[in-house]
Parts: structure tokens; sequence; C-alpha cells
């Protein structure tokens, strides 16, 4: 069974290790600016506590004339915990969060060489949205 809740300061270091582990990026200041009060960061837990996963959004409006959305910036499962339900379980509480705040789309970048999370979000229903991402190497 897979608890979710939001996530708390003493959960930091568990799910920045897991990211650390999972990207090769140890970034603990990123994950202590998604407690921000107007952020939605949950972490989803096993029946024994362990850390299992979390997910990080908000809602945004107005980037380029576009409506509000929420917009979901990191999801993170355990490897050893996939393909149980609990990414699924994160993003859904993760809409329910957003559809409280009234918006009715969700959207999010991906990398498309990510096969991985490209087959998480379409199973959740995603599709390539409205806008095309434009990028420069500033090097």
């Amino acid at each position: 069974m897979t608890a979710i809740r939001p996530a708390q300061a003493s959960d930091l270091p568990g799910i920045s290790a897991l990211d650390a582990r999972l990207t090769g990026f140890d970034k603990p200041d990123y994950w202590r600016e998604m407690l921000a009060p107007d952020r939605h960061f949950l972490v989803a837990e096993t029946g024994k506590g362990t850390l299992a996963g979390f997910i990080a959004g908000e809602v945004r409006a107005w980037e380029f004339g576009q409506p509000a959305a929420g917009w979901v910036f990191a999801i993170q499962i355990d490897p050893k915990l996939r393909q149980r339900g609990v990414g699924s379980a994160l993003f859904e509480a993760l809409v329910a969060r957003f559809k409280a705040e009234g918006v009715t789309r969700v959207r999010t970048l991906v990398d498309r060489k990510d096969h991985l999370i490209l087959s998480f979000f379409r199973a959740q229903g995603m599709v390539a949205g409205p806008s095309l991402q434009l990028d420069k190497d500033l090097a």
C-alpha cells in the first residue's frame, strides 16, 4: 500500500538522494525550493514508511499568453518500486490539487529521447501540447 502526502523538510534528504541516484546530479537547494507554499510537492511512502517516490509542480499562468495550467516539474519513483502504480497515484494526486485550484489543463516538459518518462506521461493521457520549446546554445 502506498500513502501520498505533502513533502516535508524532513523528506528532503531522501528526495535529494533518490533524485541524485537517478539523474547523477545532487541538487538539494532545488528540492528545498519546491517546499514553497505556492507549489505542490508530494511524496509517496510504502506501508513501511520508505520513500517510494515524489512529484512536484505548480499552477502557472499567462506565460506567452497561455491560460492557467498545472505544470509538473519533476517526478521520480524508486526503480525497485516502479510498475506498481506509484507514479500514477502521485500524478493523480497532483492533478486533483490542480483541479482544486480551478485549472483544466496539465502540462510538462520532457526530453524527447527519454522514452521511459514519455511512456509514463502518455499512459496518463498526456499528448503533445500547443507550445513548441525553442532552445539556443549559449556556449
